[in-house]
């Protein structure tokens, strides 16, 4: 049975009317209505999540260059203090834009390095460097995240539309990952009806793989706000999950679009409630 990740910050956070505004997006939070972020965590724990990723996808110097450590800590406080026996997993993403690996700057090891050591600090069980869609700097995090001594996972994206990276290139990269000593490798925010083939291309790396995918477009059903009902929607997105667990994975989550309406039905569609 796969361990069941959490679902998505950002946009659960706007569902709930918290605006996600450039350069901080949904580090914002952390400043405007940390409450609301714990509340988040909580409901995401009481649906069966055992695997947190504290919000700090977006806490680094050039977003929130006035505080970017102090939220870098408050988001793994909140979510420690949010999930109880549940793994926090301190996010590291891409530097620029999830959707622009020509964006990736030059070089970005310095404030991976210096967020990899904060969220170490912080006390977070493992460190997870996700949503890259440059495979460069992917493990440039992922070097800089193995070097703290906490466990490592990486996750590749191939965008929106599942054309920044093929399969075989995440599966490449994956295995770089690996060899740079990361435990874990995922796909996340490529459309959950897009996701299989890139779930299937991490098989054989011998560590664990999995999946955190997002709602597809509105039309699919799988999530937003203003698409399908919540029970409707999560049960289309594990229609989805089954073919990847199916496939071996033993990692699975959701991304943006989705919420804990989708991991509680991820939670009962392997029998682990």
């Amino acid at each position: 049975m796969p361990i069941i990740l959490d679902g998505p910050m950002g946009t659960a956070l706007l569902e709930r009317g918290q605006p996600t505004p450039p350069p901080e997006w949904s580090a914002l939070a952390l400043r405007d209505n940390p409450a609301l972020v714990a509340a988040l965590h909580r409901d995401y724990a009481a649906a069966g999540a055992r695997v947190h990723t504290a919000n700090s996808f977006r806490t680094r110097r050039r977003s929130c260059p006035e505080d970017w450590e102090r939220l870098a800590r408050l988001a793994v406080q909140l979510c420690r203090a949010s999930v109880g026996s549940g793994r926090v997993a301190g996010s590291m993403a891409p530097l620029e834009d999830c959707y622009r690996p020509d964006l990736s700057p030059a070089a970005p090891r310095p404030e991976h390095r210096e967020l990899a050591r904060v969220l170490a600090d912080a006390g977070c069980d493992l460190l997870l460097c996700e949503t890259f869609p440059h495979v460069g700097e992917a493990l440039i995090a992922v070097e800089e995240a193995v070097a703290t001594g906490v466990e490592t996972w990486v996750s590749f994206t191939a965008g929106p539309s599942g054309e920044l990276l093929s399969p075989a290139q995440i599966r490449r990269g994956a295995a770089e990952a690996v060899a740079r000593g990361a435990r874990a490798v995922l796909v996340n925010c490529v459309p959950a009806s897009a996701t299989l083939p890139f779930v299937e291309a991490l098989a054989g790396l011998g560590v664990p793989f999995g999946a955190y995918a997002n709602a597809g477009h509105p039309d699919e059903g799988m999530g937003w706000a203003s698409s399908a009902p919540h029970p409707e929607a999560a049960a289309r997105y594990c229609g989805w999950a089954q073919g990847w667990v199916e496939a071996g994975a033993s990692l699975v989550g959701s991304c943006c679009g989705t919420n804990p309406a989708t991991t509680a039905a991820l939670v009962r569609a392997f029998g682990l409630s």
